[in-house]
């Protein structure tokens, strides 16, 4: 996310909005009304409450240019402001400020302002702020009921209102809107509130405001994303619409995964009240406890820095996968050797996904426990991946994703018609067991009863009791997996262990990585874990079929002699 390209402290007063009709000034006096009546205000809350409330720089730069730049007729040009900045900068109690300026002072006969959030609870937040500050106001308190039993403020003299919305709103219509205070957009599960409140709302007001506060989320499926989006793209100049004003502050979207998370200066960048109300010593804790413990890297990222991060807590440390994926492709040093299998089918119309993992012996260790010296192994692996063709566009809008380079390139196999036609994957797994030695491939239940019955007629042995009969005979054993913790957790944990001591070769396929970025575990009271599908916001079928592929190969290490051969792959 981009700052305002233009960021600065204080106002440019001669540069015209863009799209702005002819016409349109900038209004000192209107831009000095909003900071004084703003300042007058006192902090509600910590160390500052009690207060004067000085509007900070950057904080400032928004109240002048959204209530300083008016249109011919004298009414604001701004009606949407979208926000989005770490936690702790003071967006809340900037928000409460609006919301007060709106119902006190902009003339609007029986304004409704209303505050909205993920919950009435969340919403309460800036509306005990504005409470607060009209409370140790007297001259706001003369004019005014505060009413906290329902978090309304009422102007009897107006016939105005400031109030919390219940949840049960967004079923609701008919909002005659003035101004709408939304707080951290970024959790809103749909766009049905957000639309109750926005579409057409202030039709009948003169200048109705839409302040969006936020931070950064992982849902790019979300009403916030596409406000980001639309707010990014208005930065940087490749959208015009002279009604919104967009101020993000964090790390550009193209350069948010080379941009330097652990560097001071860039945290200062994108936190403009460091040093003023958030203690950078705050700040160093909480990297120091992202850093010793992965689950909140993402969650220093997103709250911290404002990145948009693909799930709220990352499960796979990105940088030593990188580091295990360098060993160049070579499909023939695999040729005969002995491999396990897992396949994910996901759905028909998505992405399916075969893992294969080839055991190397590297040497030997004692057991701690049993302090017997067994074999130690690192694996090769090898990816299959397939795409319906006619729904890899639609695929690549959703996952935010290119299909189709990945499938020009070979590492997707794209099937004809709007559904994964299984005599690829039938086809893949014939020639996977004449080429290497395939011994055992794991399944998950769900969606896989036609295709193994295609198999057990190809020779592949089906009975789940061949899994103890067969003493690896030139037949591979398809074996049923469950996907819950008793069957997902060890080689879960093992595939994390295999990473971060880099016996894992994956030979840098870029669709497992994108897969195993988007990696989300469920945990349970036991400490077992599993990869959660419903949790993530994109694909993770490749590192589930490694994962099912990783336990089989485990559950066999040292049946049998295995290639010494160098070399793990992936295509």
């Amino acid at each position: 996310m981009a700052h305002r390209k233009d960021i600065q402290f204080g106002v440019n007063k001669t540069k015209l909005p863009r799209g702005a009709p002819k016409g349109t000034y900038f209004s000192l006096e209107a831009a000095d009304h909003a900071v004084n009546f703003i300042q007058a205000l006192k902090h509600s809350k910590g160390e500052w409450a009690g207060k004067p409330f000085i509007l900070l720089p950057w904080q400032r730069k928004i109240i002048e240019e959204v209530f300083g730049w008016l249109k011919p007729d004298g009414f604001r040009l701004y009606n949407t402001v979208y926000i989005e900045i770490p936690k702790k900068n003071g967006k809340s109690e900037l928000a409460a400020a609006v919301a007060l300026y709106l119902l006190f002072n902009d003339n609007e006969p029986g304004a409704e302002i209303y505050g909205a959030a993920r919950d009435r609870d969340q919403a309460r937040i800036v509306f005990d702020d504005a409470a607060d500050m009209v409370i140790r106001s007297p001259a706001l308190m003369k004019r005014c009921k505060v009413i906290d039993s329902i978090k309304r403020i009422v102007v009897p003299s107006t016939r105005s209102f400031y109030r919390v919305l219940s949840k049960e709103v967004g079923a609701k219509h008919g909002f005659n809107v003035h101004g709408v205070i939304f707080d951290e957009l970024h959790t809103q599960p749909n766009r049905k509130l957000y639309d109750v409140l926005t579409k057409n709302t202030g039709d009948a007001r003169r200048q109705p405001l839409y302040f969006l506060i936020t931070t950064a989320g992982i849902d790019r499926n979300s009403i916030c994303w596409n406000q980001h989006e639309k707010a990014r793209q208005i930065i940087n100049g490749n959208r015009v619409d002279p009604t919104f004003y967009a101020v993000i502050y964090g790390p550009p979207d193209d350069e948010a995964e080379k941009w330097d998370w652990e560097d001071e200066n860039n945290w200062r960048a994108v936190n403009p009240s460091i040093g003023a109300i958030i203690d950078i010593g705050k700040v160093r804790d909480a990297f120091r406890v992202a850093k010793e413990n992965i689950d909140e890297e993402n969650i220093f990222k997103q709250l911290r820095l404002n990145i948009w991060v693909k799930q709220s807590r990352r499960w796979m440390p990105m940088v030593a996968w990188d580091k295990c994926g360098k060993t160049p492709i070579d499909i023939e040093s695999l040729k005969g050797r002995t491999c396990y299998g897992g396949l994910d089918l996901a759905s028909s119309n998505d992405l399916a996904a075969l893992g294969l993992v080839f055991p190397r012996q590297t040497g030997e260790k004692e057991d701690p426990e049993t302090k017997q010296v067994v074999s130690e192994y690192a694996y090769d692996v090898l990816m299959h991946f397939w795409v319906p063709q006619d729904t890899a566009d639609d695929l690549a809008k959703h996952d935010q994703t290119d299909y189709t380079r990945w499938i020009h390139a070979g590492y997707i196999t794209a099937t004809e018609g709007n559904v994964i036609d299984y005599g690829f994957i039938r086809r893949t797994l014939r020639e996977t067991r004449g080429f290497y030695n395939l011994r055992e491939m794991a399944y998950d239940r769900w969606g896989a009863v036609q295709l193994v019955q295609l198999l057990e007629e190809d020779g592949f042995l089906v009975d789940p009791e061949a899994v103890k009969k067969n003493k690896f005979s030139s037949a591979p054993v398809v074996v049923p997996f469950g996907q819950g913790f008793a069957s997902m957790s060890a080689p879960t944990k093992e595939l994390m262990t295999l990473i971060l001591q880099g016996r894992i070769d994956h030979g840098g396929n870029p669709v497992l990585r994108w897969n195993a970025d988007n990696m989300v575990v469920k945990i349970d009271e036991a400490g077992n874990l599993k990869p959660d599908k419903a949790k993530a916001t994109q694909k993770i079928d490749g590192m589930v079929a490694l994962i099912m592929a990783l336990d089989r190969a485990i559950k066999h290490n040292g049946e049998d002699e295995t290639s010494d051969d160098p070399g793990i792959v992936i295509i």
